[in-house]
């Protein structure tokens, strides 16, 4: 398969980083995205990169950073159905100085390049700027919700909640790290067991942390996280019977007013394995003394809180693009995954930056079973570029509203319903934290 070299301006090489160059790799990144603390303020902070996947571009060697580019290895990615390796595109930075040369877009062409080298038939990110990502073949796949949930907020009852507990301890890796790492990947899990298939309805992009690297900075504690007056971190595990059912990571901020305390809980991952523990554990997180408001972070759109709440408009939803997806193997992605409906629709799929994604592709499937995809000299029923495919990858985006905005052509009458309602999925697409 082909795709644009990498080609940096002249001046420019791309070097592979090393745990050497970590300061290097602080200081650029507090260039790139401005922040209060200075480099030696992250002394304590474990990195999450890993630096085989970490690659750099400098003006002459041994001189400093242009820019640079990491990426996350997952190695069982949630897509609907079933799991695919899919590099997490971080770190992605470049010195205000050496802006508009063209060295983004050589990286990203680099990364592509890799995924295709390591078997990786998607690219997935958070974008910085939502406006950057698309020229790139990009579509924001999933969104989330940010809330503000007023202290003591009614919830509704869910029967079998009174028979579980809530406990508060200060969140520590040896005693929560292995509950913590399997509740987690709860929600989109799709194997019964180690070697079953996969199946069954997970929540498509619901990453989880595979590496050490990830792991020991989501553990990091270090004084640079506890900006405004935020607490160290803290968790709530909520079981029946003494059973773990889900968990939640918070820090605390204490605010006075004349009328009296005004704190806040901000949320980290809250996981629940069903009902009844989101129940338990939603009562606790929204109705802590001294606090006016709870405000979970990248909440799915469809979490169970937003139907517990009797009052859903006070707590102010908004809702925030999530996970983009970028198919880098078009043919490999799309069979990869399950559909929600039986599906045979020829795609003509468009692609400036990877050529060999671009053409017509026929894809079938029944409901929930295995797919394939192959290509085809059969006119296409509808026309899109790879950038819509991977709006809709997951899920949450719907062919038909893409074809709204004009974005999606029908061809064939009735084949845009037919691939809107397979391409969905019942459960939202989300991940929980930001890579």
């Amino acid at each position: 398969m082909t795709s644009h070299p990498a080609a940096l301006p002249a001046g420019y090489r791309f070097r592979q980083l090393t745990a050497d160059d970590r300061r290097a790799l602080l200081d650029l990144d507090t260039w790139a995205f401005p922040d209060p603390h200075g480099v030696d303020e992250f002394d304590d902070l474990a990195l999450p990169v890993s630096w085989e996947r970490t690659v750099g571009v400098e003006t002459a060697p041994g001189g400093p950073l242009a820019a640079l580019r990491a990426s996350y290895p997952f190695s069982r990615f949630p897509v609907p159905g079933a799991e695919l390796p899919v590099a997490g595109l971080t770190w992605v930075g470049v010195h205000p100085q050496h802006r508009r040369r063209g060295l983004l877009t050589a990286m990203i062409d680099d990364h592509l390049a890799h995924c295709r080298e390591r078997g990786e038939p998607v690219s997935a990110l958070f974008a910085a700027e939502a406006a950057i990502y698309g020229r790139f073949g990009y579509g924001k796949a999933a969104d989330d919700l940010r809330l503000s949930i007023p202290r003591g907020a009614a919830l509704r009852d869910v029967p079998g909640a009174d028979a579980h507990t809530v406990r508060l301890e200060h969140a520590d890796r040896e005693r929560h790290g292995e509950l913590v790492a399997r509740l987690h990947r709860a929600p989109g899990q799709v194997r019964e067991r180690a070697d079953a298939p996969a199946s069954g309805v997970n929540r498509p992009g619901w990453a989880t942390r595979e590496t050490e690297e990830l792991w020991a900075s989501y553990w990091s504690d270090p004084k640079s996280f506890r900006s405004a007056g935020r607490e160290s971190l803290r968790i709530a595990v909520v079981e029946r019977d003494g059973e773990p059912r889900g968990y939640a990571t918070f820090r605390r901020t204490l605010g006075w007013e004349v009328t009296g305390p005004r704190g806040t809980v901000h949320t980290g991952d809250v996981v629940a394995l069903d009902a009844a523990a989101a129940r338990a554990l939603w009562g606790v997180l929204v109705d802590l003394d001294l606090m006016s408001a709870t405000e979970p972070f990248l909440v799915p759109t469809d979490d169970p809180v937003t139907g517990l709440l009797v009052d859903p408009r006070a707590a102010g939803a908004r809702v925030a693009d999530n996970v983009w997806v970028r198919l880098v193997d078009v043919p490999a992605a799309l069979a990869g995954r399950r559909y929600q409906a039986d599906v045979d629709v020829v795609l003509g799929v468009t692609d400036a930056r990877l050529p060999d994604n671009a053409g017509t592709w026929r894809l079938r499937a029944d409901a929930f079973g295995p797919a394939a995809c192959e290509r085809t000299d059969a006119a296409p029923d509808l026309e899109l570029d790879v950038r819509e495919v991977g709006a809709a990858y997951l899920g949450g985006t719907s062919l038909a509203a893409l074809a709204g905005a004009g974005l999606v052509v029908e061809r064939t009458p009735g084949a845009l319903a037919a691939a809107a309602a397979a391409f969905g999925w019942p459960v939202a697409p989300a991940c929980g934290w930001v890579f």
